[in-house]
């Protein structure tokens, strides 16, 4: 019965901090402090032209995501080949470690098939 009492505290408080976050944000972004060219977007000092709330493409947002992706394998392979000495049976290690980059290269053909890697 005390397992609820954890979980209903728990619930409370993060609802509480989720709620006392947004109200803070509130209040301090609805002040109007400075000047009024305090608010403009900085861009190296030039003043911006045409919108300033225009959309980035799509292709930005899958070239990062394929980027961490890759970098986050990088670093798994990485470690792979410091410790593969210690393994008992280096032929199955080097076997499983060429399937998962076979599965990589694969992901990246077919990436690079449909287009997505072509810069417009």
């Amino acid at each position: 019965m005390t397992a609820i009492w954890y979980i209903i505290g728990f619930a409370i408080a993060a609802g509480s901090f989720t709620f006392l976050t947004f109200g803070a944000s509130w209040l301090i972004s609805h002040r109007n402090r400075g000047d009024v060219h305090k608010g403009y977007p900085y861009e190296s000092g030039i003043d911006t032209y045409g919108d300033t709330h225009g959309r980035f493409g799509l292709s930005f947002y899958i070239y990062a995501l394929l980027f961490v992706a890759f970098d986050i394998e990088v670093i798994f392979i990485f470690l792979w080949a410091l410790v593969f000495r210690s393994f008992p049976d280096p032929v199955t290690a080097f076997t499983s470690m060429l399937v998962f980059v076979a599965i990589l290269l694969f992901g990246l053909a077919y990436a690079w098939r449909k287009g997505v890697l072509t810069w417009r």
